[in-house]
Protein backbone atom coordinates (compact mmCIF):
# COMPACT_ATOMS: atom_id res chain seq x y z
CA UNK A 1 0.00 0.00 0.00
CA UNK A 2 1.87 2.34 -1.64
CA UNK A 3 -0.55 5.46 -0.77
CA UNK A 4 -0.76 6.92 2.53
CA UNK A 5 -3.29 4.91 4.58
CA UNK A 6 -6.96 5.56 3.96
CA UNK A 7 -7.93 6.21 7.48
CA UNK A 8 -4.92 8.77 7.58
CA UNK A 9 -6.66 10.44 4.89
CA UNK A 10 -9.94 11.29 6.82
CA UNK A 11 -7.82 11.53 10.25
CA UNK A 12 -9.33 8.37 11.84
CA UNK A 13 -7.90 5.76 13.77
CA UNK A 14 -7.08 2.48 12.09
CA UNK A 15 -10.68 0.39 13.08
CA UNK A 16 -13.57 -1.34 11.58
CA UNK A 17 -16.47 0.30 13.45
CA UNK A 18 -16.23 4.46 12.30
CA UNK A 19 -18.49 7.21 12.57
CA UNK A 20 -20.25 7.14 8.77
CA UNK A 21 -21.43 10.79 9.84
CA UNK A 22 -18.32 11.96 9.75
CA UNK A 23 -15.96 10.16 7.50
CA UNK A 24 -19.08 11.55 5.05
CA UNK A 25 -18.48 15.10 6.49
CA UNK A 26 -14.60 15.08 6.60
CA UNK A 27 -14.66 13.45 2.58
CA UNK A 28 -17.04 16.56 1.79
CA UNK A 29 -14.46 18.77 3.54
CA UNK A 30 -11.04 17.45 1.43
CA UNK A 31 -13.05 17.09 -1.61
CA UNK A 32 -14.31 20.92 -1.50
CA UNK A 33 -10.20 21.63 -0.97
CA UNK A 34 -8.57 19.60 -3.50
CA UNK A 35 -11.51 18.95 -6.32
CA UNK A 36 -9.31 19.29 -9.55
CA UNK A 37 -11.81 22.46 -11.29
CA UNK A 38 -10.16 24.37 -8.47
CA UNK A 39 -7.12 24.36 -10.63
CA UNK A 40 -8.44 24.61 -13.94
CA UNK A 41 -5.66 27.46 -14.22
CA UNK A 42 -3.32 26.26 -12.08
CA UNK A 43 0.19 24.71 -13.41
CA UNK A 44 -0.15 21.46 -15.32
CA UNK A 45 1.87 20.01 -12.58
CA UNK A 46 -0.74 21.18 -10.20
CA UNK A 47 -3.67 20.12 -12.08
CA UNK A 48 -1.95 16.51 -11.75
CA UNK A 49 -1.68 16.44 -8.14
CA UNK A 50 -4.93 17.44 -7.56
CA UNK A 51 -6.43 14.97 -9.90
CA UNK A 52 -4.75 12.33 -8.40
CA UNK A 53 -5.19 13.43 -4.76
CA UNK A 54 -9.11 13.76 -5.80
CA UNK A 55 -8.95 9.72 -7.34
CA UNK A 56 -7.20 8.41 -3.96
CA UNK A 57 -9.48 10.50 -1.87
CA UNK A 58 -12.71 8.83 -3.82
CA UNK A 59 -10.92 5.65 -3.85
CA UNK A 60 -10.61 5.28 0.36
CA UNK A 61 -13.90 7.17 1.12
CA UNK A 62 -15.77 3.89 -1.25
CA UNK A 63 -13.62 1.40 1.10
CA UNK A 64 -14.05 2.82 4.54
CA UNK A 65 -17.86 3.03 3.72
CA UNK A 66 -18.20 -0.37 2.76
CA UNK A 67 -18.15 -2.68 5.61
CA UNK A 68 -16.81 -5.77 3.32
CA UNK A 69 -14.32 -3.56 2.22
CA UNK A 70 -13.00 -2.15 5.07
CA UNK A 71 -13.04 -5.30 6.76
CA UNK A 72 -10.72 -6.37 3.50
CA UNK A 73 -8.65 -2.89 4.02
CA UNK A 74 -7.86 -3.80 7.55
CA UNK A 75 -7.10 -7.69 6.76
CA UNK A 76 -4.18 -5.93 4.19
CA UNK A 77 -3.05 -3.91 6.69
CA UNK A 78 -2.34 -6.25 9.35
CA UNK A 79 -0.64 -8.21 6.53
CA UNK A 80 -3.51 -10.54 5.64
CA UNK A 81 -4.27 -9.79 2.00
CA UNK A 82 -7.53 -11.58 0.47
CA UNK A 83 -7.70 -12.38 -2.79
CA UNK A 84 -11.04 -11.44 -4.41
CA UNK A 85 -11.51 -14.08 -6.15
CA UNK A 86 -11.32 -16.55 -3.73
CA UNK A 87 -14.79 -18.60 -3.31
CA UNK A 88 -16.46 -19.39 0.33
CA UNK A 89 -15.38 -22.13 1.40
CA UNK A 90 -18.13 -22.30 4.25
CA UNK A 91 -20.44 -25.30 3.06
CA UNK A 92 -22.87 -24.05 6.37
CA UNK A 93 -23.14 -20.66 4.86
CA UNK A 94 -23.41 -21.29 1.45
CA UNK A 95 -26.66 -23.59 2.53
CA UNK A 96 -27.79 -20.89 4.35
CA UNK A 97 -27.81 -18.44 1.29
CA UNK A 98 -29.20 -20.95 -0.93
CA UNK A 99 -31.91 -21.52 1.49
CA UNK A 100 -32.28 -17.46 1.35
CA UNK A 101 -32.25 -17.57 -1.98
CA UNK A 102 -35.10 -20.14 -2.45
CA UNK A 103 -37.18 -17.88 -0.16
CA UNK A 104 -36.61 -14.81 -2.00
CA UNK A 105 -37.57 -16.35 -5.10
CA UNK A 106 -40.97 -17.71 -3.63
CA UNK A 107 -41.63 -14.48 -2.42
CA UNK A 108 -41.17 -12.42 -5.35
CA UNK A 109 -43.38 -15.14 -7.44
CA UNK A 110 -46.21 -14.54 -4.86
CA UNK A 111 -45.40 -10.79 -5.15
CA UNK A 112 -45.21 -10.22 -1.61
CA UNK A 113 -43.94 -6.81 -0.70
CA UNK A 114 -44.20 -7.24 2.67
CA UNK A 115 -42.43 -10.23 2.57
CA UNK A 116 -40.20 -8.85 0.38
CA UNK A 117 -39.43 -5.92 2.62
CA UNK A 118 -39.15 -8.18 5.82
CA UNK A 119 -36.79 -10.56 4.13
CA UNK A 120 -34.61 -7.24 3.30
CA UNK A 121 -34.47 -6.06 7.04
CA UNK A 122 -34.10 -9.72 7.83
CA UNK A 123 -30.37 -9.98 5.68
CA UNK A 124 -29.80 -6.43 6.23
CA UNK A 125 -30.04 -7.60 10.64
CA UNK A 126 -27.15 -10.80 9.14
CA UNK A 127 -24.98 -8.37 8.35
CA UNK A 128 -24.76 -6.25 10.60
CA UNK A 129 -24.33 -9.54 13.11
CA UNK A 130 -21.27 -10.52 10.83
CA UNK A 131 -20.13 -6.86 10.84
CA UNK A 132 -20.16 -6.76 14.98
CA UNK A 133 -18.46 -10.04 14.86
CA UNK A 134 -15.70 -8.88 12.50
CA UNK A 135 -15.39 -5.71 14.81
CA UNK A 136 -14.69 -7.99 17.60
CA UNK A 137 -12.20 -10.23 16.51
CA UNK A 138 -10.22 -8.62 13.43
CA UNK A 139 -6.88 -6.87 15.56
CA UNK A 140 -6.73 -10.85 17.82
CA UNK A 141 -3.73 -12.02 15.89
CA UNK A 142 -5.19 -15.86 16.97
CA UNK A 143 -8.63 -15.12 15.34
CA UNK A 144 -7.20 -14.05 11.89
CA UNK A 145 -8.66 -17.40 10.35
CA UNK A 146 -12.06 -16.39 11.59
CA UNK A 147 -11.62 -12.81 10.57
CA UNK A 148 -11.29 -14.13 6.96
CA UNK A 149 -14.17 -15.83 7.25
CA UNK A 150 -16.48 -12.88 8.39
CA UNK A 151 -14.90 -11.43 5.52
CA UNK A 152 -16.20 -13.31 2.80
CA UNK A 153 -19.21 -13.88 4.54
CA UNK A 154 -19.61 -10.40 3.88
CA UNK A 155 -18.11 -10.19 0.89
CA UNK A 156 -20.77 -12.93 -0.36
CA UNK A 157 -24.16 -11.18 1.40
CA UNK A 158 -22.81 -8.10 -0.21
CA UNK A 159 -23.42 -9.11 -3.50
Amino acid sequence: MGNPCHFALFDLQPDFRIDQQLLAARYRELAKVMHPDRFADSPEQDQRLALEHSARLNEAYQVLRSAPLRARYLMALRGHDLALEVTVQDPEFLLQQMSLREELEDLQSAVDAVGVATFKNRLRKAQQRLEEAFATCWDDPTQAAEAERLVRRMQFLDK
